[in-house]
């Protein structure tokens, strides 16, 4: 059984027991669990659901892996480059996406 799940703009083929780098989002700093209901696609051996644009009443169940505040984690760094031709000008900046690390537990159609 697996699903595709929208979460920050991003698409993403799940299914349980995977481990997943989400965009941050808030949640309490006790939170155990976290729910992602926007569910695209859900298909269980050979039946099939397809939402218009997300299915009603489904939804998958994600925990992290230690606490919530430690499933914070950075990723890789990035340096974009701005150049103008001809000016002699460049600049350099850097960049580092802060994700939520998150083992999906339990997907419900």
């Amino acid at each position: 059984m697996y699903a595709v799940i929208e979460q920050g703009s991003k698409q993403y083929k799940v299914a349980e027991g995977d481990c997943l780098d989400i965009d941050l989002t808030d949640i309490s700093p006790d939170a155990k669990t976290i729910e992602l209901d926007k569910v695209l696609f859900i298909k269980d051996g050979e039946k099939v659901k397809i939402g218009n644009p997300f299915l009603k009443g489904a939804k998958v169940i994600a925990s992290f892996k230690t606490t919530a505040q430690d499933a914070v984690v950075k990723g890789q760094k990035l340096y974009p480059t701005h150049l103008r031709k001809r000016k002699n000008s460049r600049r350099r900046m850097g960049h580092r996406q802060k994700y939520l690390q998150v083992v999906i537990d339990k997907i419900e159609a």
